[in-house]
This record gives structure tokens, sequence and C-alpha cells, in this order.
């Protein structure tokens, strides 16, 4: 591991607004009473990387408290970083193994959730740890409120084609789908929130798939 990489994992050891594997379990069903102290709407950024949608989201809605949650330390201490220097309260970052994210959130404690550019995880063996994959979705509905609602942005073919074919199978509500977001009606301001990879995406004219729907 690069010294970069180690003085960013020793700084966010020290950040408050990060919280890293056992550290979150004490938050589960309390993260806007314990960590936001307020009532309002959490929300959660899964596979989160630098924390750009999160930052972007949270600025956008200074009622809601948003929580990126990523594993990778060096990419959450960007976000986590800017969320600091520029004073932005109702943001926070949990890193752990997405797999475990039951052990951290309670029943009805989370109103929407976003899944941001993730590895897309294309080998069919692999295929399960694809975010939207069934097993994922039953996770996410012991901590989403009925009626809550999934994004997934993502610039992968793949990875939408087959969400698409998932929400149809388990008979999901689908709200809005598109394979070409910014020539789309659903182009608002939350959408347009651009991350790094995006950026990279766009200038080599990649389409932006976008999928909403409950669980």
């Amino acid at each position: 591991m690069g010294k970069d990489k180690l003085r960013k994992f020793a700084e966010i050891d020290t950040f408050p607004n990060v919280y890293q594997l056992d550290e979150g379990k004490a938050l589960k069903g309390k993260w806007a009473e314990e960590h936001f102290k307020n009532n309002n709407p959490v929300v959660l950024e899964l596979a989160c990387g630098k924390g750009e949608y999160s930052v972007g989201l949270a600025k956008l809605f200074p009622g809601k408290n948003f929580v990126g949650v990523d594993l990778k330390g060096n990419r959450i201490w960007r976000g986590a970083r800017t969320g600091m220097d520029e004073k932005i309260a109702n943001l926070a970052f949990l890193r752990i193994q997405i797999e475990d994210i039951v052990e951290y959130f309670g029943e009805n404690e989370i109103d929407e959730i976003w899944i941001t550019f993730p590895d897309p995880q294309p080998q069919e063996s692999r295929e399960k740890k694809r975010l939207t994959y069934p097993g994922f979705l039953n996770k996410y509905k012991t901590f989403l409120k009925p009626g809550g609602y999934v994004n997934l942005k993502t610039d992968n073919d793949g990875l939408y084609a087959f969400t698409v074919e998932t929400v149809k199978e388990l008979g999901l509500t689908c709200h809005k789908k598109t394979e070409q977001l910014y020539k789309s009606e659903f182009a608002d301001s939350v959408l347009s929130i651009k991350t790094h990879y995006e950026r990279i995406y766009l200038k080599h004219d990649k389409n932006i798939n976008y999928i909403q729907f409950s669980l």
C-alpha cells in the first residue's frame, strides 16, 4: 500500500463523519438521532466511491441525511474530507462490506437508496455480487421504508438490462427507466449530479442508464 493510501486510512480514522466496520453497528436504527442529531430522513448511497454523489445530494437536500457506503477507505477519504471542509452536516460515510449492510441499519430506517456506477460484476459467475441481485434486494428490504425508492445509475448496459429483468421477474414496481438519461425527461438537477467517472464516460459518448423502482 502506497504512502498516500496509508495517510488517508490514518486520517479517516480520526474523521467524525466516518464510521468503520464494527464502529457503525452501534448506530443501527439510530443514525438520524445519534449521528445527525435530528429526525430527518436518511438516504444511502451504496458503493459510493469518492462520495461525489453523496456530497451532491447532501448539498441539494439539507433537510435529509446522507450516508455513503463503501469499503475502500482511500476513496471515502475524498468525500469525507469535502464534507468536513465545506461543513456539510447532513453527510456521513460508512466503511464496510455491503454484504454485511443489514448489521448497520434498522427496520424502516432508510428512506431511499442510490447505487451510482457500481462495479457491474459482468462475469456470469459473479452475478450474485451485483448490487441489484435479488439477494441484495432482500437485504435492502429489511431497512428500506415501504415504498422507498432504489435508484440505479450506470454506464454498464449489461447491469442495467439485468436490473430491469430482475425488477420484472420479482414483480417490483418500476417508476422510471431509460437507457439514455440525458436525452430523457428525467434529467433533473438530482440525476444530473456527475461523478468523476461519469464525466469520462460522457466525453466518450457513452450512454447513461437509469432505473428507479421500489421493493
